[in-house]
């Protein structure tokens, strides 16, 4: 009996392999694929129509000459070709290979299906697709699709059984390889201390309990272990990975895939609806679609799928509205302007000469040289006058600090007043040695050599108490009882007064060492007036830099920054941006206040019939395509325009 049935196994499975190659020659032969279609659910993101059943389906617009005409739901006669009026459109099966999708925030959602014939669905099968997708340079590999068969996926899960079989035969628990009953009796006759010890846990050194043979525990406990069973255990923990791949031929996949699906029937076709969501970048009109893929029966490739036909998705994007032109806006330009430093030169207790060595001193004043050989060598603006005000901190009398600060005012005038000199004398030689004696000098060293005389204006702040003010408020260190304090005595009107008042506090060395030297500052203000210009305002056009940038966002389709920079403008290009981004209703307020274009028309339609209102949208869409007669075309390309043209049997003519 047990020879019958194992000769009928043998003769079952025997059939079962003549009927998987059969099957496999004739995929061979007849080169069966995958189908690779347009999924029909893009009709779902047209916009729900929420008004009447009549006025959806019949309502009169205004023709090119003027005349009323009836718009009714319609489809093509199959016999005349004409399109008549039909009550119901019924959806048809996609065949095309290629579509116009639309781009909205910046994104496509690109929509195929993929459907698998029934010659290549097997139990004993898996099916495993690869989507590749091709955007301008670059191919990008989408995330596969899985389609098992019951049989196959019945193997896999058999494999994972035997490998946890297997995983759960290691022992994990060490002790079990310890004869314990054996160690127990030994240590109690050999160990009696250690034997006390059985139910405490505490921690005890092998050196402290020894046998009266001196063999430790630890040496017992190594003697009563069955090494045999523990190499055993320890080569099946060394077998992991190499029974895992014995075992699981194909390993179940969870990462990285779009769908792993098990296919209980085979009796007909199987489809799947792929979306893929990409960003849209500059230039981005097409998408294309391959797929190819394999069939597997357990880890082995046994029929290679040929690739698809591509799929074709041209992408409408509403950028490709946007007005270039540059854009100017008016800027008054003013002859006189100001700037304005400060520095901190350093000056000996009592001394307003100028000490290049002294404190940082050094650095400070190449700082300010640069600022003045800058503005001397400026071909835009001529000095008129420099301001130097000069600071003192508030120790010592008022009286003092007021000659002293003059006295240092005067002094850095002085100082610079010269090194313009210097630095104007540098500037008319290096230039005159690069003409010859014979040559006449140009314009511009001719007006160096006549430029006006810069007058110093020497101004002085004897204690600089509202700096020291702002100090004390933003200071890390003094507490705040500290500074209310200081505040308190500020209204203290004669100054040396509340210097002596302040002296006393335990504040005070934080005033005198760390803010006070921030307070002997010298302050530059340098009146200049723009060269050659002799009113005091002028009125030009420059180009608007913002409004710019706005326009190359909406090129390259980061619209959120476009609506951010174009928004207050309210022309046409915001109202692109703003339509890119489905904000409909701002957009349609700012077309509705510009003078009416085709392309104020036609992106009027786009929203109309967004918001479901057909009988404005098909109007404004005549009225686009009678303005520009390349709408006709156009509308094709954006999905809220070419389910008009469906549906309403518009531009028949063409």
């Amino acid at each position: 009996m047990l020879k019958r049935a194992i000769a009928f196994l043998l003769v079952f499975g025997l059939a079962l392999s003549c009927a998987s190659s059969r099957k496999m020659r004739n995929l061979s032969r007849e080169n069966v694929s995958a189908s690779l279609s347009l999924s029909n659910s893009y009709e779902s993101d047209l916009p729900e129509l929420h008004v009447d059943k009549a006025r959806r389906d019949t309502f009169e617009v205004t023709g090119d000459d003027g005349e009323k005409i009836l718009i009714m739901n319609a489809i093509k006669d199959e016999e005349t070709g004409e399109m008549v009026a039909a009550d119901v459109i019924q959806a048809a099966v996609v065949t095309a290979r290629f579509r116009n999708i639309a781009e909205r925030h910046g994104k496509v959602d690109i929509r195929f299906r993929i459907t698998v014939p029934p010659a290549m669905q097997d139990s004993r099968w898996q099916i495993r697709f690869a989507p590749e997708m091709f955007v301008l340079d670059d191919s990008v590999r989408l995330d596969p699709v899985i389609i098992t068969g019951k049989g196959y996926r019945e193997r896999q899960l058999k494999g994972y059984e035997r490998y946890n079989r297997f995983i759960a035969s290691i022992i994990t628990d060490s002790t079990e390889f310890i004869d314990s009953r054996s160690l127990e009796i030994f240590i109690k006759r050999n160990i009696p201390e250690m034997y006390a010890l059985k139910t405490d846990s505490t921690v005890v050194s092998d050196e402290r309990y020894r046998s009266i043979y001196g063999v430790s525990a630890r040496e017992a406990i190594d003697h009563y272990t069955n090494r045999f069973r523990l190499r055993q255990n320890e080569k099946k923990i060394s077998m992991k990975d190499r029974m895992f791949s014995r075992y699981v031929k194909t390993p179940l996949v969870t990462e990285g895939i779009r769908l792993d699906t098990v296919m209980v029937s085979s009796g007909g076709e199987f489809a799947y609806e792929y979306v893929q969501t990409i960003n849209t970048r500059p230039k981005l009109s097409k998408v294309l679609v391959k797929l190819s893929g394999g069939i597997y029966e357990e880890d082995r490739n046994i029929y290679s799928i040929p690739q698809s036909e591509p799929l074709t998705f041209y992408v409408s994007s509403i950028s490709t509205f946007l007005d270039p032109s540059e854009h100017y806006k008016t800027k008054v330009i003013e002859r006189r302007a100001t700037a304005n430093t400060a520095c901190h030169i350093g000056f000996l207790p009592g001394r307003s000469d100028i000490d290049e060595g002294f404190s940082d001193n050094r650095t400070e004043i190449s700082r300010i040289r640069n600022c003045l050989a800058g503005l001397v060598d400026n071909r835009e603006f001529d000095i008129d006058s420099i301001m130097v005000t000069a600071s003192c901190s508030p120790e010592g009398s008022f009286a003092l600090n007021t000659k002293l600060a003059s006295a240092r005012s005067s002094s850095v005038s002085e100082y610079f007043k010269k090194y313009i000199k210097h630095c104007r004398d540098s500037l008319r030689r290096s230039e005159g040695l690069s003409y010859n004696l014979d040559e006449t000098y140009p314009e511009e060293h001719l007006k160096r050599e006549k430029s006006p005389k810069i007058r110093f204006i020497p101004r002085s702040n004897p204690e600089n108490w509202d700096y020291l003010e702002t100090l004390v408020a933003a200071d890390s260190v003094m507490t705040g009882p500290d500074k209310e304090d200081f505040f308190r005595r500020l209204s203290v009107k004669d100054p040396d007064e509340r210097e002596r008042q302040m002296a006393s506090r335990p504040y005070y060395r934080r005033l005198r060492e760390v803010l006070y030297p921030k307070l002997r500052t010298v302050r530059f203000d340098f009146f200049l007036h723009r060269r050659g210009m002799v009113k005091d305002t002028v009125h030009t056009t420059v180009l608007d830099t913002t409004y710019m940038l706005g326009v190359k966002a909406l090129a390259d389709r980061d619209y959120e920054t476009a609506v951010t920079l174009l928004r207050p403008y309210k022309d046409f290009n915001a109202a692109v941006a703003l339509t890119a981004m489905d904000y409909n209703l701002s957009a349609m307020e700012i077309l509705r206040r510009l003078p009416v274009t085709d392309r104020t028309e036609y992106l009027r339609a786009i929203i109309y019939s967004r918001q479901g209102d057909d009988k404005e949208a098909v109007q404004h869409y005549l009225n686009a395509v009678k303005l520009n007669r390349s709408y006709v075309y156009r509308g094709n390309l954006d999905p809220e325009i070419s389910v008009l043209i469906r549906k309403y049997g518009l531009n028949k003519d063409e």
